[in-house]
């Protein structure tokens, strides 16, 4: 649990903010959920094509090339998993932008997120 803390205590807002993203990500995920294997095996086929440019694309083209935090690649490849599941799960289902059609959605997600952004303000106020 200390760990939990400490990785708490040191979120950058950046990372404060991508957590958000998942968080949004995950209720709506849990929302639309489909079974069927071919969302998920596009979304990770896009996702590997995908990561792999924004791979090559961030690498240095001439000179050394130092090596490449293994969380940076992961979310490289996760980000694009995310965003096209997102869109196939959600399609015709009369999204607002990226927002559900319903106040009971936007209510759980924005909740999830204050409680998330409450527990990381109390955790880096009492460090």
């Amino acid at each position: 649990m200390l760990w939990l803390i400490r990785y708490l205590q040191n979120l950058s807002a950046g990372r404060i903010i991508l957590w958000c993203y998942a968080i949004w990500y995950g209720v709506n995920v849990i929302h639309h959920f489909d079974p069927r294997p071919r969302i998920w095996l596009t979304s990770l086929g896009l996702s590997g094509i995908i990561g792999l440019a924004l791979i090559i694309s961030t690498r240095p083209s001439h000179g050394p090339r130092p090596p490449m935090d293994p969380w940076v690649m992961f979310r490289l490849f996760l980000m694009p998993f995310c965003v096209s599941s997102f869109a196939a799960l959600v399609k015709d289902k009369n999204y607002l932008l990226i927002f559900p059609p319903t106040w009971q959605e936007n209510t759980i997600g924005f909740t999830v997120i204050a409680v998330f952004l409450a527990v990381v303000g109390l955790v880096k106020r009492s460090g």
